[in-house]
Order: structure tokens, then sequence, then C-alpha cells
């Protein structure tokens, strides 16, 4: 029975129960237990830092749309009365007294909190590694990241802890860990997805979205968390209601007629791709070229390889002065100091950690008086030229296509104490941050590395609000591709 649970998508599971042959409670147990098990054991995978201990009271969730099928929600968001600590010391046991407009609009959908996950320390990393709370390991192989910032989220749901999560995409903190974990992960269109409640990092790139194991799971997710909310003035939801997707194929996808997938040629010879992954990347234009897509090499993207630095100017920046909220005196912890600024001092210096600080200081020197325009300034323009670029070639192309990332999990700490090689992990997530478009991983197939099969993860990117189309291609290559994630479960 457990085996049978288990093999359930989160949409399957939502039919089950309407038809009476599960129920929400009995769902709820079995993935309470497993993670509890799971995270109670020898070498933990340390993706959850909070668990429920039972299912709220209530009425029975079954009638709702999402008839209680529990979800893992990663540690920044907001929600009432439980930790959201956001993988930082400095808010080590900090209970919000409201909810995050993303987790309250799936709890009145029918969803139920299973847990809130581990994730780097206030959405600054790309490994999972830079958590107060400990690092978060690979179901694939505990020695391997799961990649980052939501690497928890990534982690329940490859693990089979959790049915689905949700997490947050800044640089690429949904689309990176997705691909190492070898799941569906879905950054929507900046704005399309409240930020109310979501402890910020970087305001003018923050964005929710799902994590799960299939992509008509990520539309079913999307389609309860988009939504104009007045709480947020950068929230415009989408135009148009989600649809559980159901293309057969991508020839008649397009604007025109066939997909067209443009491939960018200046974000491929940018950085080098790992060989396996090259190889999963070809195969998956081959399979995409038997379903109708027609490919188009040489798509240009002039300072799609500009945007590394520039996001690693513009995030920074804006954490240097959203952080300047924790200062010990109004929540969070608070270190004791000879007077007001030593206690400012103290307290920060003790809550964050290394990652943490790097940022913040980078941040502060780029908006300081002389180095502002040399920096901040031009990163802005930059920003801007990139823009320009994906708009130019969605004139083109229906669809932007390349690896989610240039290589596959690596062993932990191999990049800790690097940071340019750690933020060169979201050299092909980052473009599409900067421009506000929506992007998706999806699995595309496996590298033996060292004995061990690991995934590998498929971009696709389009147009802003084409969160649709985008899913509509992505469903016709997963069912094309087969890729099963069974290996990863624990």
């Amino acid at each position: 029975m457990a085996e049978d649970l288990l093999a359930l998508s989160a949409l399957e599971a939502v039919e089950a129960i309407k038809r009476g042959e599960l129920s929400a409670a009995e769902l709820f147990s079995f993935y309470r237990d497993r993670a509890a098990q799971e995270e109670g054991g020898q070498e933990p995978l340390n993706c959850f830092c909070w668990l429920a201990e039972r299912l709220p009271e209530g009425n029975d969730p079954s009638a709702a749309p999402l008839a209680g099928v529990p979800v893992a929600v990663k540690d920044l968001f907001c929600t009432e009365g439980i930790p959201s600590q956001a993988g930082s010391r400095i808010l080590a046991g900090y209970r919000p007294p409201y909810t995050a407009t993303a987790v309250a609009r799936l709890e009145a959908a029918g969803a139920t909190l299973l847990g809130k996950t581990n994730q780097d320390e206030f959405a600054m990393g790309s490994s999972s590694e830079y958590c107060a709370f400990g690092p978060v390991r690979n179901p694939w192989d505990r020695s391997r990241v799961p990649g980052g910032s939501s690497g928890g989220s990534a982690a329940a749901v490859a693990g089979g802890l959790a049915p689905w999560a949700l997490g947050t995409d800044t640089g690429g903190s949904i689309r990176q860990p997705a691909a190492l974990c070898g799941i569906v992960g879905l950054k929507p269109t900046y704005g399309a997805v409240s930020r109310y409640g979501m402890i910020a990092f970087a305001s003018s790139l923050d964005q929710a979205g799902p994590m799960t194991r299939t992509v008509t799971d990520a539309a079913l997710l999307l389609s309860h968390l988009a939504g104009r909310d007045p709480r947020d003035a950068t929230s415009v939801g989408l135009p148009e209601p989600i649809s559980l997707p159901t293309a057969e194929g991508l020839g008649g996808l397009g604007r025109n007629g066939p997909l067209r997938l443009g491939i960018p040629a200046e974000l491929l010879a940018g950085e080098g791709v790992e060989p396996g992954v090259k190889t999963a990347f070809e195969r998956a234009l081959a399979v995409a070229e038997q379903l109708g897509a027609q490919i188009v090499e040489g798509v240009s993207l002039p300072h799609a390889p500009h945007a590394l630095s520039a996001y690693y100017v513009l995030a920074p920046a804006e954490a240097s002065s959203n952080l300047a909220r924790y200062d010990g005196v109004r929540y969070g912890l608070r270190v004791e100091g000879d007077g007001l600024v030593d206690t400012y001092e103290r307290t920060r210096a003790e809550g964050f950690g290394p990652e943490v600080k790097r940022r913040i200081m980078l941040g502060t020197y780029v908006l300081s008086a002389g180095y502002y325009d040399a920096y901040y300034a031009q990163a802005q323009r930059v920003r801007t030229l990139i823009v320009e670029d994906f708009r130019s070639a969605f004139s083109e192309v229906d669809l932007i296509v390349c690896p989610t990332a240039a290589g596959v999990a690596f062993p932990l700490g191999a990049k800790r104490d690097d940071p340019w090689a750690m933020y060169m992990n979201d050299y092909f997530t980052v473009p599409m941050s900067l421009a506000g478009i929506p992007a998706i991983s999806i699995p595309c197939g496996l590298v033996e590395v060292e004995g061990k099969e690991l995934p590998v993860g498929l971009q696709l990117a389009g147009p802003h609000f084409s969160e649709q189309l985008l899913l509509e291609a992505a469903y016709a290559l997963e069912q094309a591709l087969g890729f099963s994630g069974r290996q990863g479960w624990v």
C-alpha cells in the first residue's frame, strides 16, 4: 500500500481522494511518517526544518480543489504561528503573526501544510550548504548537494517525502535544484505570484513557484498560486487561468505552426557544459524535433554572458537594503552589547552566516558614494539590454531552450570555499531572472558519475506570461522523454 501511495502524483492523489478511494488524513499521515522517519535517521537528507504533527483540525478538505494533498513549503514563507526562519540563525524560532499569500492561497484551495523545508540562508546559495540548520543532501547521492537555494523543497519531492513543494527563485533557486534532483521546477513571470509574506532577498527578482514530480502537477499548483494581490504592489497575476497541459506534440504549439525552439548561441558558448549534460541536452533536442518542433540554432542573446556579473551586483545591493531590518530590536535574534550600535553589530555578526555577510558587504559597497554609477547603475543598464535581447529573440522563436545547469550535482563541500565557482551554477538561469520571464526545468536524462546515476535538467524559457505555452511544451517533452524519478525515492 505504501508503494501505491508513493507512486501517486499530486493530481492522481487529488483525484483518488475525490473518488473516495483515499482519505486526506491517510495521505497526510503517510508523508508525515515518511518524512519524520527519514529526518530522524543516521544520515538524513535534512530537507525539513519543521514538520507538522498532525492534519489540522477542522472541515474535511477532500471537497476542496486540492483535496487536502500535503505540500512542503520553503522556510522563507511566513506561516502564522509556525517557525519561518529563512534558513538563518538571526530568525531562529521566529513565528510570524501572518501567513504569506502564496501559502494562504494553497491552503484556501485545500492543500495542507506538511512542513517547512531547509534552504540556503535568506535564499543566498546554489547548493543548500549555507544553512543555519545544516546542509541538505541529494536523495540520488547523499554525498552530493541538491542545488539551492530551494534544496530542501527539491530533495523532499525527489526523495518521495512530499508530493510537491513550494520554492522561490531569485536567480535560479527553483530551476537549478530541480535539475540536480530530477524534478520539475517552474519560475513564473515576475509578478505572477504574490511576494507578500516571502522573506525578501532581492525584491525585484524574488518569485515563488512550484516544485513537483510532473509538469501536470506544476500546472495544478501554479493555477492556485497565481493571482493579483493588493498587498503586493508588484503582483499582476496571469492574464488567463492556467489549465492542465494536454499537448501530444510540439508541431502545432507555435505562433504560426511548429513550435520554434531557439538555442542561445552566446550563452552556450560562454560556459563549458559537462559532456554528459551536453549529450542529454542533444538527445532532448532530437526528441523535440521528432515531436514536430523546429530547432533554431544560433539565436542571439549577446548580453546573456554578462548576466551573472550584473546579477551579483544587483541582487546583493537589494539584499543589503532588505536585510538592514535585522537589527536585534524588533524581532529575531538579539545579542546584547555595550550600547545600541554594539548590539546591532553583535547581533548581525552572530546571526548572519558567511555568505550572507559577503553579499551584504558587496551590496553595500556597490551602492556607496563613488561606486554607485560604476557598478550598480552599470548593472542596471546591462539588465535592460538583457530584457531587450530576449524581446528580440522571441520575435524569431517561440521558446528558448538550454541546459538548466552546466553540470550535475557536485559533492558536498566541493565549491563552498570558492564563491565564484558556486555562483557559476546559476549561469544558465540568471538571464531569465533578470529579464523577469518565465522558465521551467524538466528532467531530460541521467549521467553516470562514480557509479551512480544523476539527473540532468532541460530549461525552457518563454516571453512574459507564456506559462501555458511553457507547460504544454514541457508536458509533451516529458511524456516523450519518459524520465522516472523513482531512483531518488528514499
